[in-house]
């Protein structure tokens, strides 16, 4: 299993030659190469991704959604057009003897940073000290594998933002407690909606080593992991409210990513197919203020002209991670399977799959 510094130096390892390249030669070759490796390569490409990636994707998705599909081909490449986590989820889900590849080993997750290993195995002791053997983690599948094992060996599982309701339920249904890792908003936006109050839930900073709390330790039903995702945190009230002002008329539909003052001044909040499946059943001519990625809302512009659909944030930019996805890594890696070359293969070491598998066998 290669270090993080080694993924890092294979990442820049890319011939220079590819980014001096026309867009329209690198799609030739791109093309070229996915017509020769045929049925050995199946590509995967989450809605966040750019343009001139997803075309090439046989299928496109949400991160599990994906990795769910990754585990029942049979290709002996699978290119996840995606981030880190997500192609970890892939190599877990699928068999040893397939290579999930990631076209840049750079693109990561801000969010699944922000609960390492080491953090969570402290909070956990610490936690464990203060409120006994009350507390089932929960982990967002937008974590790293190591945090995903870490829950399933605890008892725990993990949760997508389609079925964070139903995986809360479950879990206060087994214990007094959740922990809900690494990000906060979904976790609190989730337990507003199925009736625990604010005040009944804690947050855990991970830097600080504190529990953050306005009620007393017994009360607290919810503890959150201080994470975010740094897409979503740009969505402000400021942007809903200015939109109600001059447009009251206009949707507002955001993701649960987003703070819960956002969400709750909002008209809707669901996960990216939740947002997608909103605006395909929307009428003509209905008008939208979606907060999300902004590569997903220019696409949903150009798939429905009919609709009026604009960002929440109108200075809002695209997932920075999700981007280092392009064509020039795109192509590079697709002309090294052909020559017989597998770069940027994403492999879980097998003791963290089968801990992670217990987490996300207990969701599925």
């Amino acid at each position: 299993m290669t270090s993080l510094l080694e993924e890092l130096q294979m990442a820049d390892a890319m011939p220079k030659s590819y980014l001096t390249a026309s867009t329209e030669e690198l799609h030739k070759r791109a093309k070229q190469a996915r017509e020769t490796l045929g049925d050995r390569l199946y590509i995967l490409g989450h809605h966040y991704q750019k343009d001139e990636v997803i075309e090439y994707a046989d299928v496109t998705g949400d991160s599990l959604q994906l990795s769910q599909i990754a585990g029942r081909q049979t290709a002996d490449y699978i290119l996840f057009c995606g981030v880190h986590f997500m192609a970890e989820t892939a190599d877990i889900l699928t068999e040893p003897h397939q290579a999930v590849i990631l076209p840049d080993m750079r693109a990561g997750c801000s969010m699944a940073d922000m609960a390492n290993i080491d953090q969570t195995e402290r909070a956990w002791e610490e936690l464990q000290a203060l409120f006994g053997d009350t507390i089932v983690p929960l982990t967002y599948v937008n974590s790293t594998a190591a945090i995903k094992a870490f829950v399933g060996r605890n008892g725990g599982a993990t949760v997508t933002s389609s079925n964070a309701e139903e995986m809360v339920e479950w879990a206060l249904s087994q214990k007094q407690r959740m922990l809900f890792l690494p990000d906060q908003h979904l976790g609190r936006n989730t337990a507003v909606k199925l009736g625990i109050p604010l005040e009944h839930m804690a947050v855990w900073d991970p830097i600080k080593q504190k529990l953050e709390l306005d009620c007393t330790v017994e009360d607290v039903q919810v503890i959150l992991w201080k994470g975010h995702c740094s897409v979503h945190m740009n969505f402000l009230p400021k942007h809903v409210d200015n939109l109600r002002l001059k447009e009251p008329d206009r949707n507002i539909l955001v993701h649960p990513e987003c703070t819960y003052e956002v969400v709750s001044a909002s008209d809707f909040a669901g996960s990216t197919k939740y947002i997608i499946d909103m605006i395909e059943a929307s009428e003509p001519g209905s008008k939208w203020a979606i907060g999300t990625e902004m590569n997903l809302v220019n696409r949903l512009i150009k798939d429905y002209p009919d609709r009026d659909i604009v960002s929440l944030n109108p200075f809002m930019c695209p997932c920075l991670t999700m981007n280092r996805i392009d064509l020039p890594h795109f192509t590079w890696i697709l002309e090294e399977l052909v020559e017989g070359r597998v770069l940027n293969r994403i492999q879980v070491d097998e003791k963290t799959a089968s801990e992670a598998k217990m987490a996300l066998a207990k969701m599925l």
